[in-house]
This record gives structure tokens, sequence and C-alpha cells, in this order.
């Protein structure tokens, strides 16, 4: 489904990034964040894509460099580099578009927020699942055991494995992440923010969705916590409520300035 339309976007570092990008008749773009070692065409952006679909839509979604099938090494990657690249083809393919609504799952989030303060007077809303701000240092680094930080230390990677999933964390992507910080941030637009959290996650803590809504002062903030969800939140279920409430954010933006 999806791939028959994607194309690939060159980034000025070289990198070709596998893209998806539906024009309607809408003033209004959402744009799909995945997480960390995802990638486009899992059940949440493909859910996401069917509701913009019907509901006549914009939408664009993209892999970062190194995963899915975009070019680059996922070693070479970190939050600065996958950040930039969504900047950059945020900004030219939907130069024309001044509503735009952000959805980032899990990392996907934490690269959305980065966004927040080049297209703040074009963010009309927030959707945040699973949330995972600052996870490198506060969920990886700071529970490496020393022996594993003397690893990436001294072979600048160590593969985590975590149930069936192998994560190669190399000592620049933890770097990289402290120079991305967020929870200290001030985000003072007047849009709806929603935040989705399973209450069984156990990959990212609940309080990391709940730390999001701390900074955003002036905005309409709401946490939804799903009974008995996992970190993915992907079942059916889970997406009736996403695009729900993505429902409800974009009937609110024509009363947004």
């Amino acid at each position: 489904m999806s791939y028959k339309r994607s194309k690939y976007f060159t980034t000025r570092s070289g990198n070709k990034i596998k893209y998806l990008h539906i024009k309607k008749d809408s003033e209004i773009t959402v744009v799909f964040f995945h997480g960390f070692m995802s990638d486009m065409v899992g059940k949440k952006p493909q859910a996401i894509q069917r509701f913009c679909n019907k509901k006549g839509l914009n939408f664009l979604k993209f892999e970062y460099s190194g995963h899915g099938k975009s070019t680059g090494e996922f070693t070479k990657g970190n939050i600065s580099k996958w950040t930039s690249e969504a900047r950059e083809i945020i900004s030219i393919k939907l130069k024309k578009s001044k509503k735009l609504i952000f959805i980032g799952s899990s990392m996907g989030s934490w690269i959305g927020l980065n966004l927040f303060s080049f297209f703040n007077k074009k963010i009309k809303g927030f959707i945040g699942i699973g949330s995972a701000p600052e996870f490198l240092e506060n969920l990886m680094w700071k529970k490496f055991s020393k022996k594993i930080k003397r690893i990436i230390m001294a072979k600048k990677i160590y593969n985590v494995q975590h149930g069936e999933y192998n994560y190669p964390i190399t000592k620049q992507l933890i770097f990289d992440g402290r120079k991305n910080k967020v929870l200290n941030n001030k985000i003072n637009l007047k849009i709806p923010i929603t935040l989705f959290h399973g209450n069984k996650d156990d990959v990212v803590p609940l309080k990391y969705s709940k730390k999001i809504l701390i900074f955003c002062k002036k905005s309409e903030k709401k946490l939804i916590i799903i009974n008995n969800g996992q970190h993915s939140l992907s079942k059916t279920n889970d997406l009736k409520k996403i695009c729900s409430e993505l429902n409800h954010i974009v009937k609110k933006i024509p009363d947004i300035k």
C-alpha cells in the first residue's frame, strides 16, 4: 500500500530518504515521525494515512537515514542528523503548507518537538504516541552497567538486546543525544497537544509523556492513558483512538490563528 506511491528525497548530505506525500485540496498537512529503528510502513502511519485520505487531508511520512528503505548507515545517524533530515524534507515538500499537525511515535516525538522552534508559526497541533524525549541518556546510558559503558567508550558501539530486537548503540549517538535536550524547553504555542501512553509500556515510562505536558504552558493539553497498552499502541482500538483524537484536533484548527 505505502510503497506504491512513495518516492526518494535526496538530502544535502546525499542520503536518499524514502517518503510519501499525499496532496489533497486542504490547508492542513499531517506529518508523521516514526520511532527508533522503525519505518513508515507500520500500522500507525498506515492508519493515519487512511484517515487523511478519507478526510481529504494532506499527509507526509518519511524514513530517516539508516531506517527502512532510506539510504545511509544506521550507526552513523543520530538525533541531530535525523532532525535535520526531517526539517529539510518538511521545509521543501511542505513549503506552501501553513497548517501542520505533527504526530510523533516514540523517538519521533523527540524529533517533532525539536522542530517546534523551526515551524512554530505553522504547527497547529501535536500528537505524541509513547513519547520518548531524551531516551538515549535517561533510559539507556544511565541504566547501562559500568561494563557496558566501558565497552561503548572503548569500542564506540554496543548491541543492546531487547526482546527479539537488537539495537546498535554508538558512542556518538549517546553524546549527540545530550545536545538535543527538549524537556527544559518552553512551548508557548496555543495549540492542542494530546499524548497517548500505554500503562503497560515497558520501554518508555509514562512519566516522559507527563514531562512534555509540563513545559507546554499555554497549550490545550491532554494525556490519554491506554489501559493495558504496550509501547507500540498499534492495536485496532489504539489506532481508532489516535485517529479520533486527530479528527478532534483538525476540527479545532479553523479557530486557531
